[in-house]
């Protein structure tokens, strides 16, 4: 199949694009790698009347730390720039591995951090990093510009908290601790295909004691937004990630989580799969604190 007809522009400014979203009278549609509209234009699953390229916008290229030390990418950036970032893979080396598991390098060359968060396929790597590593995304529209945190971006499969008026400007992912370990596993069919389940693990190292001081487990593939899963971390908090915590982590992940059946796998599948990624995760975390 063949996209129904559509517009194109390319605007210079993000007000621009703005202004151009804002306008009831066209269904409109942001477009910057296009690794997930694309197919969806070619299977009619979408059919705006417009497409608005900001991948010109000179104020969306960014990709910076700020003065508090934070990561800030804007919706412009490319998977491949951003997971080959020196400042990237050395502060925020999760996010750098979540990219490295997206499809094949020629998509990673195309596709944008921003775009595949916007687009929310809930197997996707980059929305799991992102509820792991904290983030908070600059939604801009007509009305302005809103900061939202991770656990309110997601809303379901598919769905975010960016309204058809605005597009997702920037992501902000906060400074790491000092002594902070990360994993990030997941099961394919196949390379490069999408996931069907993974996890991303964060363990903070308490200096004083040398136990865990902090945790963050969230899976995808394991419910319409990536989970993060307390009773897993709880498991892990003030323990040495000994065997007892690893399995304990493991039981809060066959107790907690609650996927579904597809034809891809039966959740049952999905389920002991995610909690023997969950104990390999936490081992490697544990080891890079």
């Amino acid at each position: 199949m063949k996209p129904t007809p559509f517009d194109y522009t390319a605007p210079r400014t993000l007000a621009e694009a703005v202004a151009l979203l804002g306008d009831p009278a066209r269904d409109t549609k942001v477009v910057a790698g296009g690794q997930s509209l694309i197919p969806m234009l070619n299977m009619r699953l979408a059919r705006p009347e417009l497409l608005v390229d900001i991948t010109r916008i000179e104020e969306l290229a960014h990709l910076t730390v700020d003065a508090s030390g934070a990561l800030r990418i804007g919706a412009a950036v490319r998977q491949a720039r951003a997971a080959a970032d020196p400042a990237v893979r050395h502060g925020w080396p999760l996010l750098a591995a979540a990219i490295s598991h997206i499809g094949h390098p020629q998509i990673r060359g195309r596709g944008t951090v921003c775009g595949s968060l916007a687009h929310h396929d809930p197997a996707a790597e980059l929305p799991t990093a992102a509820r792991a590593l904290d983030a908070r995304f600059v939604i801009t529209g007509p009305g302005g510009s809103r900061t939202v945190p991770a656990e309110d971006f997601f809303v379901a499969t598919f769905s975010t908290a960016v309204d058809d008026d605005e597009l997702l400007a920037e992501v902000i992912i906060p400074p790491p601790p000092a002594a902070q370990g990360w994993a990030f596993e997941e099961l394919t069919r196949r390379h490069g295909d999408f996931a069907t389940v993974g996890v991303a693990v964060l363990l903070e190292r308490d200096s004083a004691t040398g136990l865990v001081r902090t945790a963050r487990v969230v899976f995808s593939g394991a419910g319409p937004v990536p989970v993060r899963l307390s009773a897993a971390e709880d498991a892990l908090v003030g323990t040495g990630v000994d065997e007892a915590a690893l399995a304990a982590a493991r039981s809060a992940a066959l107790a907690g989580l609650d996927p579904s059946d597809d034809v891809h796998a039966s959740a049952a599948h999905r389920r002991e799969t995610a909690a023997h990624l969950l104990v390999r995760a936490c081992t490697t975390a544990w080891e890079r604190c």
